[in-house]
C-alpha cells in the first residue's frame, strides 16, 4: 500500500549513486496503523482509515476514544482515509511503513502552505507594479481591476487578501531514498508546509512517462 502519513522534517542534498547531488525533502513518514480497513460490502466502497502520532489521552473526546478502543489500538493525533492503492490483506492494528516505497518511485505529497497573512498583488500574484519614477505614486497599487459599478466583486479577480495556508498537492516527487530502519521518506524537491508539518504521501496518479534513455540508465 503506497500511501502513508508524515511530517515535514525540513531540506537537504544527498549524493545519488551516480555521483549527483540532489535536493530533496525529508519526510518522517509513520509507521502508521490501521485504524480499520473498509469494503463494498460494509460501507458502500473500499477504503483503509490510518492513524498517525502520539497524542495524550486526556485529549481525546469520548466518541474517538471508543473508536480506538474498538480498534484494540493505542489513541493517536491524526486519522486519514484512502481510497487508492489498498492492499487487500491490510486489516485493523496492521502497520504500514516507508518500505512500501523504493527508490524511483513518484508519489504525490499532500500539505498545507505557509502563511503570509495579509498581502498585496505584488507579492500574493506577482504584479509587476507601477513605474518607480519621481511622481508616479503607484509603485506596489494593483491599478485597474475593471468595472466598479458592478456592486460586488467579480469571481477569480486577482486582488489583494489573505495569501497561504492552502491546501496544496505537489505532484510526480521522485523518491530518491526510502529509510525503514528511521522511518524517513527523502523526496527530491518542495514539499508544501513548514518544519514539523502534516503531509500525506500517496503514488503518483499521473507518474511521468519512462523514455527508453531513462531505462537504459
Amino acid at each position: 500500500m503506497k500511501n502513508i502519513i508524515g511530517r515535514k522534517v525540513g531540506m537537504t542534498s544527498v549524493f545519488t549513486a551516480d555521483g549527483r547531488n540532489v535536493p530533496v525533502t525529508v519526510i518522517e513518514a509513520g509507521p502508521c496503523l490501521v485504524l480499520r480497513r473498509k469494503t463494498a460490502e460494509s460501507d458502500g466502497y473500499d477504503a483503509v482509515a490510518l492513524t498517525f502520532g502520539d497524542v495524550k489521552k486526556a485529549r481525546m473526546t469520548k466518541p474517538m476514544a471508543g473508536v480506538y478502543k474498538k480498534a484494540a489500538l493505542e489513541p493517536r493525533r491524526v486519522i486519514r482515509e484512502f481510497r487508492r492503492n489498498l492492499s487487500e490483506e491490510l486489516k485493523a492494528g496492521d502497520a504500514v511503513t516507508v518500505s512500501a516505497f523504493s527508490e524511483g518511485d513518484y508519489v504525490d505529497v499532500v500539505g498545507i502552505s505557509k502563511g503570509h497573512g495579509f498581502a498585496g498583488g505584488m507579492k500574493r500574484w506577482n504584479f509587476h507594479g507601477g513605474g518607480r519614477s519621481h511622481g508616479s505614486m503607484i509603485h506596489r497599487q494593483p491599478a485597474s481591476n475593471g468595472d466598479t459599478n458592478m456592486g460586488h466583486t467579480p469571481r477569480g479577480s486577482r486582488r489583494p487578501g489573505h495569501y497561504g495556508v492552502d491546501r496544496t498537492t505537489q505532484k510526480n516527487l521522485e523518491v530518491v531514498r526510502a529509510d525503514g530502519e528511521r522511518n524517513l521518506l527523502l523526496v527530491r524537491g518542495p514539499v508544501p508546509g513548514a518544519r514539523n508539518a502534516l503531509v500525506i504521501v500517496s503514488a503518483a496518479v499521473r507518474p511521468p512517462r519512462r523514455t527508453k534513455a531513462a531505462e537504459a540508465k
